[in-house]
């Protein structure tokens, strides 16, 4: 079987995601932004079973599904979706003292995000998460073109 191309080009889509979310949030710095994506990830995961995590992981980017999965305490039970204020609240309190994350995290998040999977295979693994999975993971674009996978 040859090696998937998410693993050879691993550092290629990781450069293109946290550009994307650098300049969405206007953050300056890599290590603002990955604060800032790990919290939201962070925020969602918490709201799934351990396999919804790995289903929802397995269509990410390898590195994006690393962090995903990275420090993840799957005893827990998983809590429900709240209001996108009630998340982004929750999203600025992982790391506080590090954590400079903007009021449009989840939204830059989630459109670069849908930048770097396949819409299909993202759409599909939405709909099997819990009510509210949707919703967090929902970009409103003037251009669907915008949203369309960039590496390929």
């Amino acid at each position: 079987m040859p090696m998937p191309w998410t693993y050879r080009h691993a550092s290629k889509e990781w450069r293109a995601f946290l550009d994307d979310v650098k300049k969405r949030m206007s953050l300056e710095s890599n290590n603002m932004a990955y604060t800032a994506v790990d919290a939201v990830l962070q925020v969602f995961r918490r709201r799934l079973t351990a396999q919804q995590g790995l289903e929802f992981a397995a269509v990410l980017p390898s590195v994006l599904r690393a962090i995903f999965v990275d420090g993840w305490d799957v005893t827990k039970d998983p809590v429900p979706f709240s209001e996108r204020s009630e998340l982004l609240t929750e999203v600025k309190q992982i790391r506080v003292n590090h954590n400079l994350t903007p009021d449009n995290a989840i939204e830059a998040t989630a459109w670069a995000i849908r930048r770097c999977t396949n819409s299909r295979d993202f759409e599909r693994v939405l709909q099997k998460m819990p009510d509210g999975a949707v919703a967090f993971w929902q970009v409103d674009a003037d251009d669907p073109a915008e949203l369309e996978q960039r590496i390929v």
